[in-house]
Parts: C-alpha cells; structure tokens; sequence
C-alpha cells in the first residue's frame, strides 16, 4: 500500500511538474512576444498579446500529462511537442507546415533548381493528397502522372487517416529506392498504379523553341531565383539566332505550381513597362507591399499569349493575372488553380523551420484569385489531336502539265525543329495559340 501510494503521488507530482513547465514555457513565449511587440507594433497589437487563453492551455497541459503517465507505451518529450507543433500547423490552411530538417532541405533545393524526389508538388485532400502538377523532366512526369491526380495509397498504405505532412514525408526517401503510387483519376474507374523511383530532380526552369514566322516559345517550368534571369537571357538567344525581331511570344505556364514570389515579380517586370505587378496583405507590416514595374519590355511590344491550366499555380497565377490586367497579354486555356497566398519560411532552429502562410496576393486590379484562379480570355481545352483519313486532293494550276513556275516565290526558309513539328501536331492547345498569334501579328504588321 506504501509503495502504491507513494507511486501515485510520484505519477501527480509528474504531473504538475509538466503542468507547470508548459505554462511557464508558454508563459515565456508570450512575454518574449510583448517585450518585442512594445518596440514594434501599436497599442492595440500590444494589448492583443497579453490576453492568454489560459484555458485551453490547462486542457493542453493535461492531455500532455495523461500521455505521459498513462499511454500504453513510453512516447518522448520530442516526440509529442513535435506532433503538437504539426496539429496546430495543419489547422490552418494546406500550406502551412512544419519543416523538419529533410523538408527544410528539400525546399532550400527546389527554389534553387535541384532536389531528390519524384518531381510533383502536392496539396492535402480528403482522403489522400492531391496533385497539383508534375514537373517537366521528373520520374512523375515521365511515367503519366497529370495535375488533378488523387493519391490514394503510397507502396499499398492507404491515406484515408494519414495526416497531409505524413503523406508527404512517406513520398520521400532514399535516391534511386522504389516508390508505388496509387491514384484515383477523375474519369477513370479504376485505379491506377504508378512504379516510380526517386531521383535527383535537376530543373531548368526556362525552355526555349522558334515555332518559325518570328514566333518564339518559352516554357518557364517554375519560379527558381534565376528564373528572371533566365527568361530574358532565352529570349536575346532566340532573337540573336534567328535574325533580330521577334513578332510573337507563347509563354507556356501550364502545370507551373509556383515557386519564388521575386521571380514571379522580374518575368511580369520583364514584359511591362510600368505600372503595379502585385501587391500582398498580411497581418504584419512586413507581409505588406507592392511591386511596381521598371521601364522596359524585353518583347519592345510585341504580342503575347500566355498559355494556363489547372496546374498553372501560385507565382505563376501571379505572372498571368498581372500581363491579363494590363492588357499585355492574351491568356489562353483553362481556368488555373486559384493558389492566392503567400508562404514565408521562418528558421526556427539550425536545422528546422516554420512554413507558414502570412499574406494574400491581388493582381494589378485588385482581385484575389485564392479559390478561383484566374480565367482565362480565350477558354481551350486540350484535346488529342487525331489524324483524319486521306481524301482525294484538290488540282491547282501548279499541277498542271506544263504550268509556269511563279518567278517570285522566295528561296528563304525558316527552318522548324522536329521537336517543334512535334509539338505542333501533339498539342492543341499550342497550335491554336500559335494560329491566335500569327493571326495578331500579321494585323500589327499591317496597323505600323
């Protein structure tokens, strides 16, 4: 009786220890948070802080304690703080996170063009984790994978009660290890199995093709830091190798989940001459600002269409909102993702950090596309384009016997690639960007 008194009365002295730990931990906290407040914000954020809900944090408290005690197995103080730190995140919105030192990693890689994995960016869903687009060149992109795709299972482990940064911890691992995904496609019965293997991700995040008459292409894959940089060095490249002037642009930004809001800012600021980019509002003063536009168009006027999808997110919705209300560009597609919030990731140890949504963006006019991405001018939706059976060809004086040759024609030739006649002949979308944009360029031609 002794011994069982003396261990209760140890297991309730434990437990006000940890109460007492967490209040006074939390304590600190919002003490540190007022000290620092009084130097930076008003009276109003001053008094917003001292108010604790106390409350809620004795049932936090008490929740730590009976796991502690009483869980069939010994969990650490790691462990469970770590959990905690996830439970609030995930809370909020599917892109505030934790990132442990793996993910921390990773997101240091993929802004600078190179990490390990499969190549897709993903949101949390019910009951799995959604694609939002594969990227170019990527273990996921090559075997099939398409933004819209649902993940159900990762190697046969269903995701039904998997929390979102589980599942996505569970997509990474070693370079070169075995991956199985199972995936729910919207119009599609049954599911479909996906044997993929991680990969060192290298992406350059711009592409660039002459589709011939002074059209230029320009695929911009995501947003890295040079991906500014980049675009206007592929496009004195194209313009240097095909003679001078360009008459028309195609920017390709379908399947483009984002990335770097500064890159997002030089691609729009590259084809403007002035003018508001975008603007973002948080709660803090320094989620609060405008990008305005330098003077100078890299394209000195020339016609744009701008090509959009469902995957087409984030940095990149940022770049199509700002070139459709200033009038710069035509956009062309379906309507894109509608990612309309800023992240700033915030270094909380050496090796760890916070992924946490602080802002909203709004285009030039003010609108806001979370939710409802933006649509686009002209709506096209891709279609597989079927070769038609042979007809009987039609005679013109030139297949007459004896017809005279037209003394006039011209010998130049402006060369196409076979991966542009490719392209061409695989991608609807493109043609009809590209017969949209002859048609424009020949109407300026004629207007100058």
């Amino acid at each position: 009786m002794v011994s069982q008194k003396s261990t209760k009365w140890l297991t309730a002295k434990q437990h006000c220890i940890y109460s007492c730990l967490l209040m006074c931990c939390f304590l600190n906290l919002s003490i540190q948070a007022t000290e620092t407040d009084a130097a930076e914000t008003d009276l109003a954020d001053k008094t917003a802080t001292k108010h604790l809900p106390l409350d809620e944090l004795r049932i936090f408290a008490e929740v730590y304690n009976r796991i502690k005690s009483t869980y069939v197995e010994e969990v650490d103080d790691k462990t469970l703080i770590k959990g905690a730190i996830a439970g609030m995140l995930d809370s909020l919105d599917p892109h505030s996170r934790y990132l442990d030192s793996d993910a921390f990693d990773d997101i240091q890689d993929s802004s600078s063009g190179q990490y390990g994995g499969l190549g897709v960016q993903v949101v949390p869903e019910d009951g799995g984790i959604k694609i939002i687009t594969p990227l170019d060149n990527s273990p996921a992109k090559r075997a099939g994978i398409n933004a819209g795709d649902m993940v159900v299972k990762i190697n046969n482990s269903p995701l039904r009660n998997v929390k979102a940064n589980d599942a996505m911890e569970m997509m990474r691992g070693e370079m070169g290890e075995k991956i199985q995904l199972t995936i729910r496609r919207e119009g599609v019965d049954e599911l479909l199995e996906f044997d993929l293997i991680r990969e060192i991700i290298k992406l350059s995040s711009i592409r660039g093709l002459w589709l011939g008459n002074g059209i230029a292409y320009v695929r911009i894959s995501q947003f890295q830091r040079r991906t500014g940089y980049d675009l206007s060095e592929a496009i004195e490249k194209l313009r240097e190798q095909h003679n001078g002037k360009i008459k028309g642009l195609i920017l390709d930004m379908r399947d483009n989940p984002g990335g770097v809001l500064i890159a997002a800012e030089a691609v729009s600021n590259a084809f403007l001459e002035e003018g508001l980019i975008v603007s973002t509002r948080g709660k803090i003063v320094e989620s609060n600002y405008q990008f305005h536009a330098d003077k100078g168009d890299v394209l000195y006027g020339a016609p744009i269409i701008v090509l959009i999808n469902g995957g087409t997110a984030s940095a990149a919705e940022i770049v199509a909102g700002a070139l459709q209300d200033h009038k710069r560009a035509i956009i062309l597609g379906t309507r894109s993702f509608g990612k309309g919030s800023v992240q700033t990731v915030m270094p909380i140890t050496n090796n760890a950090a916070l992924k946490l949504t602080t802002s909203r963006y709004y285009t030039p006019s003010g609108r806001s596309i979370q939710g409802t991405g933006i649509s686009p001018d002209i709506e096209i939706r891709q279609r597989e384009i079927a070769a038609v059976e042979e007809q009987v060809s039609e005679v013109y004086e030139s297949d007459l016997k004896g017809s005279l040759t037209n003394d006039s024609l011209s010998t130049s030739k402006d060369d196409i690639s076979e991966e542009v006649q490719r392209a061409l002949e695989s991608d609807f979308q493109l043609a009809e960007a590209l017969n949209l944009l002859r048609g424009i360029s020949i109407l300026s031609l004629k207007s100058n």
